[in-house]
């Protein structure tokens, strides 16, 4: 069939396309020029006159005439008569209304169920919540809601008022309030960490998104002699990689410290790599936690990190989720050691 069709072609490969253009007359050639225009019809970016030929054979009658076309279409409106079936809705009602035939159904001889007088008389007088209990009990939960089935599971009393046939409405949850703001004054804390006040052994600027970041680097140079504050919180302060290298020169000098959290800021993977390579001169620190930064830290940091894990035994919790599989066993690894390490030192 292939072989058949190609011999077929054939005969059209030395045609001399040009010789048979020149034998065309003019209102063939205008019908060729027609047939070959490049239309679109589907791309609604494109007025219709590209996206269709021009069909009609009408000369234009003019610029357009809005005024006079609306009148026109007002006249044609009016002049066309309605239409006689059409009449206006009364209410009226016509024909019978459709009532469905519910034949009572028989019960076999098999399947009737004879019951005591009292269970009879029981089950006569039961409200439709009480059947709605019933059948829960009974373990019929397909004639119920789920709501309704397991309240009547769970509690001992009668607390499906609505009945089996009821609709079934949506549970009510209540409205969980918003966290109140942190009430942190950030310049007396600063002040505090400058004077060393020995009442101040927390510091937590959580989720206080206007701290200016220069601020921020006046608390961590505050750090580096301050012998009071143990915990330094700066979770959501929009922190970046400046206020990550302020960090990391705090924790070099810094003794007291024990806790520190970064979390959920704008640090990347340089100035994380500054903090992480810090913690080695650090000895005091026992929890660092720097997970959820806006980006992805990388797998050279994740290495260092178990490197410093490996090499610190002061950290006993460290926050952050590993990507990578060997950093995270690493990790996982350096952790343990360091819990048991610092479990035998209270031991001693």
């Amino acid at each position: 069939m292939t072989t058949s069709y190609q011999k077929e072609l054939e005969k059209y490969r030395d045609i001399d396309e040009d010789k048979i253009l020149k034998e065309l007359s003019a209102e063939e050639l205008a019908q060729l020029d027609l047939e070959l225009q490049e239309m679109d019809p589907e791309n609604v970016m494109l007025p219709a006159g590209m996206r269709q030929r021009d069909q009609t054979k009408k000369s234009p009658t003019g610029p357009l005439d809005r005024d006079a076309l609306m009148q026109h279409l007002e006249k044609q409106a009016l002049e066309v008569k309605e239409r006689e079936d059409l009449v206006p809705f009364t209410g009226e009602k016509k024909g019978k209304p459709f009532i469905p035939k519910n034949p009572k159904r028989e019960i076999p001889k098999e399947e009737q169920i004879t019951l005591e007088p009292e269970l009879e008389e029981a089950l006569a007088n039961a409200t439709d919540a009480e059947m709605c209990d019933i059948a829960a009990i009974l373990g019929m939960y397909t004639l119920m809601s789920n709501k309704q089935y397991y309240d009547a599971i769970c509690s001992g009393n009668i607390t499906n008022t609505e009945g089996i046939n009821s609709v079934v409405q949506p549970d009510k949850y209540k409205p969980v309030p918003d966290e109140p703001p942190n009430p942190t004054n950030v310049e007396e804390t600063l002040k505090k960490i400058q004077s060393n006040d020995k009442d101040l052994e927390e510091v937590n600027l959580n989720n206080i998104t206007d701290i200016p970041v220069p601020t921020l680097k006046e608390i961590c140079e505050a750090m580096k002699s301050n012998t009071q504050v143990k915990k330094l919180s700066l979770v959501a302060t929009r922190s970046n990689d400046p206020v990550a290298h302020a960090v990391a020169e705090m924790l070099k000098e810094n003794t007291t410290l024990q806790t520190l959290n970064i979390e959920s800021n704008f640090i990347t993977s340089a100035g994380m790599m500054e903090v992480i390579k810090a913690m080695k001169m650090n000895t005091t620190l026992s929890e660092l936690k720097v997970d959820n930064q806006r980006q992805w830290l990388g797998d050279s940091v994740e290495m260092e990190m178990a490197a410093m894990l490996e090499s610190c035994p002061s950290i006993i919790r460290f926050g952050y989720h590993f990507t990578q599989q060997g950093p995270r066993a690493r990790a996982s690894i350096a952790i343990t050691k360091n819990n048991e390490l610092r479990r035998k030192q209270k031991k001693t």
